[in-house]
């Protein structure tokens, strides 16, 4: 029983860890941190075992929260590095000046942010997400709608800006 469990881990690993590894350098933009976060999914995963009924979402699912996690310390990072500098303290404070897709989407509020990590960065279907997060395909379909429109009114916010 131990063995089997262990190869089925091993195989899962194998056949998912690169991806989910690619998935997040994408998100992060560091090798490094995004095995850090792929690896500490697995660990999550393998505490929980014999509990979770699908492992490839229950590991993307993870990785998802601990990349927002991570964003989440860079942006308090920034902020503290802001407010230690005099000339940051000075200038008003900017809605977004970097309009990268990744930070938007960063700032995207959970409920959209995790179907569009899933659906668009994941290419998981509609169908796929809708089960990992235990909502309708209809209401993913209108989470992915209303999260374009957002992300697409912040876009040319930021590049009416730079006009």
């Amino acid at each position: 029983m131990k063995r089997s469990r262990e190869r089925a881990a091993s195989e899962l690993f194998a056949a998912v860890y690169p991806r989910l590894a690619g998935w997040c350098r994408r998100l992060v933009d560091d090798d490094e941190t995004a095995h850090e976060i792929a690896s500490e999914a697995f660990t999550r995963l393998w505490a929980r075992w014999t509990k979770v009924t699908e492992p490839r979402g229950f590991l993307y699912v993870t990785a998802a929260n601990l990349v927002r996690d991570h964003w989440r310390k860079l942006e308090r990072e920034r902020r503290a590095v802001r407010r230690a500098t005099t000339e940051e303290a000075i200038r008003p404070p900017t809605e977004q000046s970097d309009p990268s897709v990744r930070l938007l989407v960063q700032s995207l509020p959970e409920r959209l942010r995790v179907p569009i990590l899933l659906h668009y960065y994941a290419d998981m279907p509609i169908r796929e997400v809708s089960v990992l997060t235990g909502r309708k395909e209809g209401t993913i379909k209108a989470d992915l709608h209303a999260a374009r429109e957002l992300l697409r009114a912040h876009l040319r916010r930021s590049l009416d800006h730079t006009l």
